[in-house]
């Protein structure tokens, strides 16, 4: 939906893509085995002439039918319910002091209702955060600083979600499993998918695991083989020189149980200092000038830092 918007470096997808789809046969192909070494010291007259096979070519972009419809499926499911509550675990790699990547964890309770009431309590190694919208308003609570922002809020989730994406810079490593379309919106940037295999490790059950890239981004999901529900996603970023990691576990799925109106509102906004939504990186306003920058003032001469002669 509004996933951050990076452009997707062909070469490295297509490297990616090729290694990805290479059949098993052909990787243990390259491989070069101390008998076959030993064959290729033979004398060039003891050899027989065998036809030089032709090199096999790696499958170019395509849309898998067999994945495509898993997608679809996982779509469906997601956008069929009324109510939605579940789990999500993210983390994620970043960059440190060393050059390798730290890992960082988020965890969020996440609770829906369609078309326009949402929950989201989430903990971590950041200062956790509370977001609520009843259809009216919405409300971003900072518990540790007791902090509140308060806002009237657009009549749906997909448009309250791109709101405070804009004005606050909040944004859920799930925001695209919860919007109104889920497989619409990503259909339209999917440039590469098929179809890896099953798992019977990953959220407790059978899994359909399927491949993916678009958008900027290359993607790998666990989604459950009967229930249609996603259980994990592997995601990087594709023009990240580093490629670091980002991976989301999601588990604990309630679909259309009962849930109080009282679930997507707050008493603690009545006691709790107020402050406005703001974005942490604001872009200046439409049609404004960028401001003019003053011209350096002329340095003057450095004194001489030529040592004194012995």
């Amino acid at each position: 939906m509004f996933l951050d918007k990076l452009l997707l470096r062909l070469i490295a997808t297509t490297a990616m893509a090729a290694f990805l789809v290479l059949p098993a046969p052909l990787c243990a192909q390259t491989a070069t085995s101390p008998a076959t070494a030993q064959k290729q010291t033979t004398p060039q007259s003891a050899k027989k002439k065998v036809a030089t096979p032709k090199p096999v070519a790696a499958k170019g972009f395509e849309l898998e039918p067999k994945a495509v419809e898993i997608l679809k499926a996982t779509g469906a499911r997601l956008s069929g319910a009324h109510t939605l509550s579940f789990t999500a675990t993210e983390t994620f790699e970043s960059m440190s002091r060393q050059g390798v990547p730290l890992v960082y964890a988020n965890k969020s309770e996440v609770t829906l209702q369609r078309p326009n009431k949402l929950r989201v309590l989430q903990v971590g190694d950041g200062p956790s955060s509370e977001f609520y919208y009843d259809g009216k308003i919405m409300m971003a609570y900072a518990p540790a600083e007791d902090l509140v922002a308060v806002a009237d809020a657009p009549p749906t989730i997909d448009k309250t979600l791109e709101t405070i994406y804009h004005s606050a810079g909040i944004y859920f490593p799930f925001t695209d499993l919860i919007v109104a379309d889920p497989y619409g919106d990503l259909a339209p940037t999917l440039q590469h998918v098929y179809y890896v295999g099953q798992s019977n490790v990953v959220g407790g059950t059978t899994t359909d695991i399927v491949a993916a890239a678009g958008d900027g981004i290359f993607m790998q999901v666990w989604i459950g083989t009967e229930d249609k529900l996603p259980r994990a996603i592997h995601a990087i970023y594709l023009n990240d020189p580093d490629w670091l990691r980002h991976n989301l576990l999601l588990s604990d799925w309630q679909i259309d149980s009962s849930v109080s109106d009282d679930a997507f509102t707050t008493a603690k906004a009545a006691s709790a200092k107020k402050m406005e939504f703001a974005h942490p990186h604001p872009e200046p306003p439409p049609g404004a000038k960028p401001p003019v920058r003053s011209k350096p003032a002329k340095k003057s001469p450095s004194p001489s830092t030529t040592p004194p002669s012995n």
